[in-house]
């Protein structure tokens, strides 16, 4: 009972660090169909400068953690903004042209971070209570697996808040529906695009600093590994969908543990899954099927 329970809690877990990215991927596609294979270096630009954040003012204390995780989401913010900004902008319904901008971006992205701070992981010193772990019924679980947890939860919160509430809001979720009637109202909706991607750089940034810490390290190479699985569970849940995002990445991160841990296939099995979404629903667990 004690393995169930853990396998569960640490695929919550890691199911959360999936979100923070898919939760932009969702965004930006869901309005702009862009499909941003430059998001997972949002994650590793966060988590790095987040890292030296915590470095400077001396890594250990609660306040220096929080504080790092507010400089790793300003950071994606910021980065992702530019890149809307500089490479997405003039390139909007040129969707082959902006996918070869965003892997160019990615992978150039990854040499500059090499060429900063090295090829080699950079490890990671957090509060104690992250490296400690909580009994419960029996399984010791890693502290720092309900910090990504409880992130995750706001981050899904304040989005919905943000999508249902909000002017903003209101005019991100009509674009989505129907852009084109959105600029005959007189409503600029290039600045809902960069608020979007700037919200989707913000949500990677934190999730790279909570990654960090769940890992154990930073390295120019964490946002794309996590990246791949976020593609994942975007298309399983539904492209645009944050709730569908939300419950695939709960259904993968569990999946994978128990895959992992008992045959050793997490990420074999996970792709397994997506082809039975694809097979059994094209448009994903929560996305809106597409008529001809």
């Amino acid at each position: 009972m004690s393995t169930i329970i853990l396998l569960t809690v640490t695929g919550l877990g890691l199911g959360a660090l999936y979100f923070l990215v898919a939760s932009g991927l969702s965004l930006i596609y869901g309005l702009m169909g862009v499909l941003n294979f430059a998001h997972g270096s949002f994650l590793t630009l966060g988590a790095f400068i987040g890292w030296q954040a915590a470095q400077a003012l001396g890594a250990g204390g609660w306040g220096v953690f929080l504080i790092s995780l507010a400089v790793g989401a300003a950071t994606g913010a910021v980065f992702a903004a530019l890149t809307e900004r500089i490479l997405i902008r003039p390139l909007y319904q040129r969707h082959i042209e902006q996918v070869l901008v965003t892997v160019g971006l990615s992978l150039a992205s990854v040499a500059l971070f090499e060429g900063i701070w090295g090829t080699d992981p950079s490890f990671i010193t957090g509060p104690a209570w992250l490296k400690e772990t909580t009994d419960i019924l029996g399984a010791r679980i890693p502290n720092d697996r309900f910090v990504a947890i409880l992130a995750a939860a706001l981050v899904l919160g304040g989005l919905l808040l943000f999508l249902k509430k909000s002017r903003y809001g209101m005019i991100i979720r009509a674009g989505v529906e129907n852009r084109s009637m959105v600029t005959a109202l007189g409503i600029d909706v290039r600045k809902a695009f960069t608020l979007v991607f700037t919200i989707g750089g913000a949500a990677a940034g934190m999730g790279g600093v909570l990654a960090s810490h769940y890992f154990g390290y930073v390295s120019p190479l964490l946002g794309g590994s996590l990246l791949i699985f976020a593609f994942i569970v975007t298309v399983i849940g539904g492209l645009g969908s944050l709730t569908g995002a939300a419950l695939a990445s709960v259904a993968v991160g569990i999946l994978q543990q128990f895959a992992n841990f008992y045959w050793g296939v997490g990420d074999f099995v996970v792709v397994l899954l997506l082809a039975a979404v694809l097979l059994a629903r094209p448009a994903g667990l929560m996305g809106k099927a597409v008529t001809a």
